[in-house]
């Protein structure tokens, strides 16, 4: 019988108090994997109630023995890679590789937050004044909680939890209902750690549930990865709510290619980027800018290379493309590439109407390439989120950046090129929060920020890196006097001028 998930809230699995499921299906196979219950607004307040009373005992834990918990952590999730992996491939439909480098990153996050003890620290002057020193100090704030999405469902769950476990904060993750297997399993290890009732919970559930996180007031801030238009919905609920947010948005992300490139190497690194994962992560390299006398050659080793791609089951370790999440996507993309080709797009590899032998039923889209595309066009406009690549061909280099910026996202922009000139030109130009120089996927490591700009990031505050410490911790300010006497009238001795001053003469100092 195919198992109903249950929410993770106060070291405990627990029934939702919704009798209502959707089904987790395997976009490969269309095999029902489980049923996700469609969570409430009680099964919210039930997790924020145990995160809440989980804070203060958690928070006066020593920060080092919080770090403990990753370094176990991480031990467990090298002793269950492959059963992660595998997870990832059947509910999302990517490739095991690709699974793979997800479940990799994730524990590269969970290392980064073991270095929490050594980022955490604050900052102090002395004699900002006569006598008086200045110190900020870092503290957790409260409770914490992410809503996060299908096409990376382990690994960005971790650009939260660890950081915000580390500093000492309590944690709540809601993950897609399209994807929340890889989040079972991780409460699953989670649950071996032995960590206090209710620092980490699990809720799941779809729009309700994700309502009530931004809007329950036992929330400090909210992380989210998913669309621009519930990105900025995200951003505006919560702040209206009092919340601090961080919500990365879609893109449309843009590659140029310079004739000086290395070609060879530069196609290579594009497939990766336009068709790994399917087309569906927020760097996918979507739309590729052909500079001058690139164009032709481009243009040939790009349609040689996609057209020889292997189309299958992500489990099958030939597979070089999965699946896109879900018979609806499919359809969207689809429709999204028949309107580029009534705008004047020329499919040269049309990869609607995919089928693979023995899956037929599968949400296949094959790679494709639309050639003679315009900025104008929607497909060089509007995020299609699957394995659709869109060539521009422009005259210059100063055409390329302008094109690039013209684009409402600001998410990820990269440059191919053997000109050091250029590459400084671009990076310098460009409006995009990650910047590749002759690399296809500008993913930043879990040290530094996850950028986004204009329509791609709603917030001040990036996942990842140091932005995740500021987000997490709010810094108090003391400032402290220590004054020598006893009365009414204390003195202080000035010990380096050789003199007394009187200070606070109508303070009542208590001893």
């Amino acid at each position: 019988m195919t198992r109903t998930l249950k929410n993770y809230i106060g070291g405990e699995w627990v029934a939702s108090t919704s009798d209502k499921t959707t089904p987790v299906i395997n976009p490969a196979t269309c095999e029902v994997l489980a049923y996700v219950p469609e969570g409430t607004r009680e099964d919210v307040d039930s997790a924020v109630q145990a995160a809440s009373a989980a804070f203060p005992e958690w928070r006066a834990t020593p920060m080092l023995s919080r770090a403990q918990y990753l370094y176990r952590l991480k031990g467990l999730f090298e002793g269950r890679f492959e059963e992660l992996a595998r997870i990832v491939v059947e509910e999302n439909g990517k490739t095991r590789d690709e699974a793979r480098g997800e479940v990799r990153r994730g524990i590269e996050s969970i290392e980064y937050g073991m270095s929490v003890p050594a980022l955490m620290r604050g900052y102090k002057m002395e004699d900002v004044s006569s006598g008086i020193d200045e110190t900020a100090e870092r503290q957790p704030i409260g409770v914490f909680a992410a809503i996060t999405p299908f096409n990376f469902p382990l690994m960005v769950p971790l650009w939260f939890l660890p950081t915000a476990i580390a500093t000492g904060n309590t944690y709540i993750i809601k993950p897609s209902p399209q994807t929340p297997i890889s989040m079972d399993l991780l409460y699953e290890i989670m649950d071996e750690l032995d960590l206090p009732e209710g620092v980490v919970n699990l809720v799941h559930g779809g729009k309700e549930a994700s309502m009530a996180v931004m809007e329950h007031p036992g929330i400090a801030g909210v992380s989210f990865v998913g669309s621009t238009p519930i990105a900025k919905l995200v951003y505006e609920v919560c702040a209206k709510h009092g919340k601090r947010v961080q919500a990365q948005g879609g893109a449309k992300n843009y590659i140029a290619v310079m004739p000086d490139a290395n070609m060879a190497a530069s196609v290579t690194n594009i497939m990766g980027s336009s068709y790994g994962c399917a087309g569906q992560r927020c760097l996918a390299g979507s739309v590729v800018v052909a500079v001058g006398d690139a164009y032709e050659p481009l243009k040939a080793e790009l349609l040689k290379r996609a057209s020889a791609l292997r189309v299958g089951n992500g489990l099958d370790e030939s597979t070089q493309m999965g699946t896109v999440i879900s018979e609806s996507a499919r359809e969207r993309i689809e429709s999204m590439i028949a309107a580029g080709v009534a705008e004047g797009a020329q499919p040269i590899l049309d990869g609607r109407g995919k089928t693979v032998a023995g899956l037929e039923q599968g949400s296949w889209v094959g790679p494709t390439i639309l050639d003679g595309v315009t900025p104008e066009m929607s497909v060089a406009t509007d995020e299609i989120f699957g394995p659709v690549m869109s060539i521009i061909h422009v005259p210059d280099f100063d055409s390329a950046v302008d094109v690039i910026n013209k684009s409402r996202f600001g998410n990820a922009a990269s440059l191919f090129t053997s000109s050091g000139l250029a590459a400084r030109e671009f990076k310098y130009r460009v409006n995009a929060g990650n910047i590749g120089i002759n690399i296809g996927v500008a993913a930043a490591t879990a040290s530094f920020p996850f950028g986004g700009q204009k329509d791609s990031f709603f917030g001040d505050l990036h996942g990842q890196g140091l932005d995740s410490i500021e987000f997490f911790t709010d810094k108090k300010i003391l400032i402290e006097r220590w004054i020598e006497g006893r009365g009414e009238r204390a003195t202080l001795k000035l010990e380096s001028e050789g003199r007394q001053e009187h200070v606070f003469p109508h303070t009542t100092i208590n001893f």
